[in-house]
This record gives structure tokens, sequence and C-alpha cells, in this order.
């Protein structure tokens, strides 16, 4: 049976949350954007009408998540104020202090998402460290247990690139993670390196070994935002594609390889950004969107340089070896820890198999965005 302190704990939960959302303004605003849809030339515009769809419904979200917190906050001091009259048990008492807990957690979770790049798509990019075949197969773990995750969460992902080890799993691939919601605004607490410890089957002697691969993420820009590409600074290079495809892929030069001379804005230092795209057997579909990737890389860049937060944690300004980690996955202790939050679970198959959610939430709990860097 809950306490009358953990009762009061979910109601000034529930009421910090209507303060820090603005809910009251939010549904003026609701009330405003819904009327610009009732226009009778609204849809003559079809992408300008989409995009105001689409603010209407980022704003409906935040008064639905918070209506359902409300309700079932109330919803639990009834129950809790029934028991004192023996008109409900214990345990129901106690499965409606669940469910206000689950909806508020759930809530808190979605006010770290505010940031404008959140709701984006993403890129993910996953390198093997120094290491040979078992960081090499370390490197194709991580792939799965990220392919995993999306697929439990709706996301569709495509390969744009991957170079196959020399022996067993990958030296990198090249992720677009798709569909579903807030694909950056999670997975971006998964930038940097992550070190495995286990007993290699790579290894003849059977020792435990010590691997590095690193994981960058970056926000897939669409076609509504606009970002600068210097023809004079972009260069492009075709070849034969390899890997799975089939002989037919080998017979022509559809694998696209851009090169773009990056200038830092601040230091004027200068730096070659290298992009392969091996994704269709069409070189002008890859050349597209190996032209979408260099865009995401250049928006990714600019944004880091106004979240300074962000910068300090990019996973490229690492290197790939000990004491620059995230977060250690120690199979033989069967746990896995993150070095930034101190989150830790024994659960290592689940980890491995996509389950993954604490270790986000744990992260976008402790590391919060700051009013100032609100677009909303």
């Amino acid at each position: 049976m809950i306490t009358a302190d953990q009762l009061k704990d979910v109601m000034e939960r529930a009421e910090a949350l209507h303060h820090y959302l603005n809910i009251d303004q939010k549904q003026m605003e609701l009330e405003e954007e819904q009327l610009r849809t009732q226009a009778p030339d609204f849809w003559e515009d079809v992408e300008r009408a989409q995009a105001q769809m689409k603010k209407v419904k980022s704003i409906e979200k935040w008064i639905v998540g918070y209506k359902d917190v409300k309700q079932k906050a109330d919803e639990l001091q009834l129950a809790f104020d029934f028991y004192k009259d023996e008109l409900v048990t214990e345990e129901e008492v106690d499965a409606d202090y669940d469910k206000a807990m689950k909806a508020i957690e759930n809530l808190e979770l979605m006010n770290m998402l505010r940031q404008k790049e959140d709701p984006m798509d993403c890129v993910m990019k996953i390198n093997s460290g120094a290491g040979g075949t078992e960081s090499q197969d370390w490197a194709s773990m991580l792939m799965r247990m990220y392919m995993r995750w999306c697929e439990a969460h709706g996301h569709k992902v495509t390969i744009s690139n991957l170079q196959e080890g020399d022996e067993a799993g990958i030296k990198s691939v090249t992720m677009e993670i798709e569909g579903g919601e807030y694909a950056y605004g999670f997975l971006k607490s998964e930038n940097g390196v992550h070190r495995l410890v286990r007993v290699s089957p790579f290894n003849a002697q059977g020792k435990r070994m010590t691997s590095f691969a690193s994981v960058f993420v970056t926000p897939l820009v669409d076609d509504t935002i606009e970002v600068y590409v210097d023809p004079a600074k972009l260069s492009w290079d075709t070849f034969r594609s390899s890997g799975a495809g089939g002989q037919n892929v080998n017979k022509v030069e559809s694998g696209v390889r851009l090169r773009y001379w990056y200038t830092d804005p601040d230091t004027g230092e200068e730096e070659e950004i290298l992009i392969e795209n091996t994704e269709t057997r069409d070189q002008p579909k890859n050349r597209a969107k190996a032209l979408l990737l260099l865009k995401s890389q250049l928006y990714d860049r600019a944004m880091k340089k106004r979240l300074e937060a962000q910068a300090k944690i990019e996973a490229g300004k690492k290197k790939i070896e000990w004491g620059s980690q995230i977060r250690s996955y120690v199979f033989d202790d069967r746990r896995v820890k993150d070095h930034r939050t101190n989150y830790q679970t024994t659960d290592v198959d689940g980890v491995m198999d996509g389950k993954i959610d604490e270790f986000i939430k744990a992260y976008l709990m402790e590391f919060p965005v700051n009013e100032d860097d609100n677009d909303n």
C-alpha cells in the first residue's frame, strides 16, 4: 500500500508538469492553430497545409499527455480516499499508483525532448576500434542491438553503407533511421565510445579481451531544413559496389563517394568529409542520398556549435580507447554500466537484444535541455 508521501509526490509532479509545459498557454495556441486549418483555401498549398497539421499535432500531443497524467493522478487520489472507507483494496490503490507514475515519467521524459532536432529521423554510424576481428565483431553486435531497438519502436532502418570485417563482423556501417517518433532525440544519448569486455571467441587462449567501437548519431535533415553546400568544395568519385546484391551490382559503378572540404567557421581549420553510398544500384539515387547525408552532417555541426553541452559529448572528439567510453558491457560479470549516469543492469542479454530504454531515459533525465536553448 502506498504512503501519503507517495501520493503527495504524484500530485506535486503532476502540478509541476502543468507549470513546466505551460498547458494553459498551449491550449490557447492549439485553438489558434486549429482555426487556421479551417480556412477555405487551406489545402490549396498542400505542403504548407501539411506543415500546419504537423504543428497542430505537436501542440496537441502535450495537452493530451498532460490530461492523461491529471486524470490518473486524480483517480489515485480518489482511490486513496476510498480505501479509508474500505471501498477499494490496497491492490487497487497500488495499481492506480503504478499507472499514475508511468504516465508522469513518460511525460517527464518527453519534456526532455524539446530541442528542434529531437523529433527528426537520424543517421547512425558505427565504427570498430583498434583490435581487429574482436572489435569488428563488437561493432556488428552493436549494429544488431540498435536495429532491434528500432524494430521495437517502429523505426525503419536502411543501411546506406557497410564495410565487412576481415574475418567476422564489420569495420563500419551507416544506417538511416526513419519513421516512429523522436529517433534523434532518443538515440543522441548513444553518441560516444562503447567498450566490450568478454572472453573472446577469436582468441585461441580463451583470454578476456577489451574492445571498443564508436557510435555517431546525427539528425537526418529533410527538404524543410535549409543547409548550404558550397559546390566549389564538392567532388565525386564512383566505384563498383561490393558485398550483398549479387553480381549485377558489380557490373556498373553504382557506388558513389562524396568528398567535401568543410571549413570551421570559428577556427578556419579545414577538414575533408567523406561519404560513401552503395544503397541502391541506381547511381543518381545514391548521389542524392549521399548529398542528403552530407547536409545532415553539416547541420549537425552547426547544431553542436549552438549547443555547447552537446559538443562536449560528441564522439568524434574522442579517441576510441581507454578512458573515453560512455558505456561498458562486461559479459563475464553480467553487467552493463553507463559511465555518465551510473545507471547499470545485469540483463546483458536483454540489452544486446535492444532493451536500452532505461539507459536512454537515465541520460535524458540526467542531462536535460536548458530553457534558453528551446525554440518551443
